[in-house]
């Protein structure tokens, strides 16, 4: 029961990332870095956001029907973590070599606490699954 405590916070902090990162490119000016006449680019990263925005919003419902179902099999459920932990681990590692928000220590190190808080959640729930 504790892994689907811990799963379901870690997908909302997933959505919460996805929610917010909707916002990012108008509050840190994003557009304001690449040439106007670069339209395509514009575009290209415009598109690119939204699909990630919307893919971490997706995956951290995906996480908590799928983690929470009584009908879902114990592959599923181990699937579902262990996609969780590579894709938290490859964001903390990429937070570490080639860091975000280093404009700000307290957005840099706040991200990566983040990160690293969200990938310990999910390693937490496979372990105590895979233990019950």
């Amino acid at each position: 029961m504790l892994y689907k405590i811990l799963n379901c916070i870690g997908s909302v902090i997933a959505i919460g990332f996805g929610a917010w990162h909707f916002f990012v490119p108008k509050l840190w000016k994003w557009y304001s870095y690449i040439d106007s006449k670069a339209t395509e680019l514009v575009v290209a990263v415009r598109a690119t956001n939204i699909f990630f925005s919307l893919s971490l919003v997706l995956i951290g419902i995906m996480n908590i029907v799928l983690v929470s179902s009584r009908h879902s099999s114990k592959h599923t459920v181990i699937t579902i973590f262990l996609i969780n932990i590579i894709l938290w681990l490859t964001r903390v590692v990429l937070q570490i070599v080639a860091p975000q928000g280093s404009i700000n220590l307290y957005l840099q190190y706040g991200m990566l606490t983040a990160f690293v808080l969200v990938l310990i959640l999910y390693v937490t729930a496979l372990a105590l699954y895979s233990n019950s």
